[in-house]
């Protein structure tokens, strides 16, 4: 999988081995080749799942657990540090 394959790529590239798998006979190593693309490919979805995840857990909220904003009015938000999100646990 081309690391410039964004999650909708990757998706959509999963969808159609498992199509394939599914609707033809396939050939041992083809099925083998396959395999091996498609738990890339989950691997990868799974991966930017989590990171969106991350990055949403780090919306700033005040000590009354309201979303913080900025002047502009739209939320505020810092990178996600592994370290620090298990000890706001």
């Amino acid at each position: 999988m081309s690391e410039e394959q964004n999650f909708e790529q990757a998706y959509d590239r999963l969808e159609k081995i498992l199509e394939k798998m599914h609707s033809e006979q396939v050939s041992l190593d083809d099925a083998l080749a396959l395999y091996e693309e498609a738990d890339q490919l989950i691997n990868s979805c799974q991966k930017r799942l989590t990171e969106a995840e991350q990055k949403i857990e780090i919306l700033l909220k005040n000590p009354e657990g309201k979303l913080a904003l900025d002047s502009e009015g739209t939320p505020e938000a810092e990178p996600f540090s592994p370290q620090e999100q298990s000890t706001l646990r």
